[in-house]
């Protein structure tokens, strides 16, 4: 399995720049703003009340045609099963049943297992809700992960050796498969890591038939234009929609709905799928406000609200 270097252009474009530094990374185009104080004031205020939500979780996974089928499962907050043929795809796979302290606020929309050996599994960075112990421990061995730079002993240490450690602009093929790791406008913390000690990224994955972007947690930037004019055409993007108030210290690190909108525009996609919200109460939205929010968004700048697939946890959805 051989990593590639992406080309870089020869024009000056900071998405393209060193991203690493005295053992730290970060994002060229956009220091990070916020102390480590600003994160505590942020965590003690008071959140607004969770909005309640009945759900049934799926059995198993959907049935697809070996020869070419393809559908895509919710389990819930950014984990998607894809399901392309006899493959299967995960997305920042969290089943666990709480984020730290926090307890899950839906169950997960598919079991745990439900999903078989061999699964291709892609992370975007190290925060809890999208690097989860318990469901990386679960998980059959022979999953393949694929993850950003400093990740790799994380995963080996919990006994998991086939990872790929991807920088920025990085790609590897595997199995008719392709794996880019893309920069996304965030940061990393965890503990037993220092802080901005691992990179954090979004993934490009071209499947034998499609095109998908899993954008991870991102504030809105200027790489998504960059990306829709370099990876045409996509099929699916993967966009966080939720964890957005208050702006003065969530918009840096995550869009809102109207961002995550004009991403998908700039991103030229011909599907949109939102995450991020539904799953656990982590800002001051709302539990279930994001979707209403978009909704209110696509209205307001007449938009094809058809092109946007919002399901419910535990819903599949065939692509054609």
């Amino acid at each position: 399995m051989e990593i590639e270097k992406l080309e870089i252009p020869s024009e000056s474009n900071s998405l393209y720049a060193a991203h690493y530094k005295d053992g730290r990374f970060f994002n060229p185009w956009s220091p990070f703003p916020h102390s480590l104080f600003d994160l505590v004031k942020f965590w003690v205020r008071v959140k607004p009340p969770e909005a309640a939500r009945q759900l049934t979780p799926r059995r198993g996974l959907p049935r697809v045609d070996p020869d070419g089928g393809s559908a895509i499962t919710w389990v819930g907050h950014c984990t998607f099963v894809v399901q392309e043929g006899k493959d299967v795809l995960l997305t920042d796979p969290h089943w666990g049943p709480r984020l730290r302290i926090r307890k899950r606020k839906a169950p997960p929309g598919l079991p745990l297992a439900a999903i078989p050996g061999g699964a291709f599994a892609v992370v975007s960075h190290s925060h809890y809700d999208h690097l989860d112990r318990y469901t990386v421990s679960r998980l059959p061995a022979g999953t393949r992960w694929f993850v950003p730079l400093g990740l790799a002993r994380w995963f080996r240490k919990a006994g998991h050796d086939n990872v790929v450690e991807l920088d920025w602009w990085h790609r590897v093929q595997v199995d008719g498969w392709t794996f880019t790791c893309l920069p996304a406008q965030h940061w990393s913390l965890r503990v037993g890591q220092r802080r901005h000690g691992t990179l954090w990224c979004s993934w490009l994955i071209q499947s034998p038939s499609r095109t998908f972007y899993f954008a991870g947690d991102t504030g809105y930037f200027h790489g998504f234009e960059e990306y829709g004019r370099r990876f045409a055409p996509i099929d699916v993007a993967f966009l966080p929609i939720g964890t957005y108030e208050p702006r003065w210290h969530l918009a840096y690190q995550h869009m809102d709905p109207g961002e995550a909108y004009q991403a998908f525009e700039d991103l030229g996609a011909r599907i949109m799928i939102p995450m991020h919200w539904g799953t656990f109460q982590m800002a001051w939205d709302r539990l279930d406000e994001a979707p209403r929010t978009l909704y209110r968004h696509i209205a307001d700048r007449d938009g094809d609200p058809g092109r946007v697939r919002t399901l419910g946890i535990g819903e599949s959805w065939s692509l054609s």
